[in-house]
């Protein structure tokens, strides 16, 4: 089968269109025909091995597994021996290993039928950005009907689905992100856009009752200032910070701050669930959540859809079809 393969840690470069074998289900696991893959900020951290730390999981000197991707939507082409929930044939979505190729493993606890009307495409955009957004805003950061939400990064694959949940719950929406994205934010339900590059999310008159920080570079004294006496701040991914920890640092002082101050400061580590697909499909299948898909690329492009990642400020998510 084609795939796209790198070898070391580094740039879209290494990236290669290859043809390897397919690959064999585990006794848990599906086989999916992949038809479309979703590209996200997480699979440039997979393939640049930053920061550093992530390396004792995916491997110290190369990548353990050297096919790119993380969520995709296909056809299920086999199942597991343990595997009762699928069935050849059945359209799905969600976590699958390596998705940047015809075919790729999945656990089956990671799957869910893909949500009727929606395209692969459409349903590639949704599992690992969708889930992202969804556990960040639940708990004591699910927002009451008519509470103030920040959400940093409004315009991104999480933050669309930030700004859409949060709207959804019933707060009053502020979407931060970059110049000429403010209409497809508006577009997502956003009362309110405020342009990074012109404006300081502490410079008006509001304190937000929940902030959303989405792969952002703040410092965690200026989110608190957003941030009302008794809020909540969620911290979600996060660039920059030192090769060794990134973004993972500020995160972690968050949480160990949080118990010393009235302001309930977390970090999350999203993690695959398949209640959380379900929650996220019936939404979309009831026409409460779409998925904003900025543009396709073709999997003989993906270093090309990965260098525009890097460049630009996509407004929803990239996606990967596999033909």
């Amino acid at each position: 089968m084609k795939a796209i393969v790198q070898d070391a840690y580094g740039s879209a470069d290494l990236l290669e269109l290859r043809e390897v074998e397919r690959p064999v289900p585990r006794d848990d696991e599906v086989l999916v025909e992949i038809r479309a893959a979703g590209l996200g900020p997480e699979v440039w951290h997979l393939m640049t091995g930053r920061p550093l730390v992530a390396r004792a999981v995916l491997g110290l000197r190369k990548p353990k597994n050297p096919v790119q991707g993380w969520d995709g939507a296909g056809r299920v082409e086999a199942v597991g021996a343990k595997v009762t929930d699928f069935k050849p044939g059945d359209e799905v979505f969600g976590n699958c290993e390596g998705s940047f190729a015809e075919f790729a493993r999945a656990k089956a606890a990671k799957l869910a039928l893909k949500p009727a009307g929606l395209t692969f495409e459409q349903a590639a955009a949704l599992p690992v950005s969708g889930m992202t957004a969804f556990q960040a805003l639940s708990g004591p950061a699910r927002p009451k009907p008519g509470q103030k939400v920040l959400v940093i990064g409004a315009s991104g694959g999480v933050g669309c689905y930030a700004v859409q949940l949060a709207a959804l719950y019933g707060a009053e929406v502020t979407g931060v992100c970059g110049p000429g994205g403010a209409d497809f934010v508006r577009a997502q339900g956003a009362a309110h856009v405020i342009d990074y590059t012109t404006e300081d999310i502490t410079g008006g008159p509001h304190r937000y009752d929940v902030v959303i920080d989405n792969a952002g570079q703040r410092p965690l004294p200026v989110l608190r200032r957003a941030l009302a006496p008794r809020g909540t701040l969620v911290i979600v991914g996060g660039e920059g910070g030192t090769a060794m920890f990134g973004g993972l640092s500020r995160g972690l002082r968050a949480v160990l701050l949080s118990p010393l101050v009235g302001q309930n400061l977390r970090n999350l580590v999203s993690v695959a669930r398949r209640e959380d697909l379900l929650a996220l499909k019936d939404l979309a299948e009831n026409g409460k959540l779409v998925a904003p898909v900025d543009r396709t690329y073709p999997l003989a492009e993906t270093a090309e859809a990965v260098r525009h990642l890097e460049k630009g400020h996509p407004r929803g998510k990239l996606v990967i079809t596999v033909p």
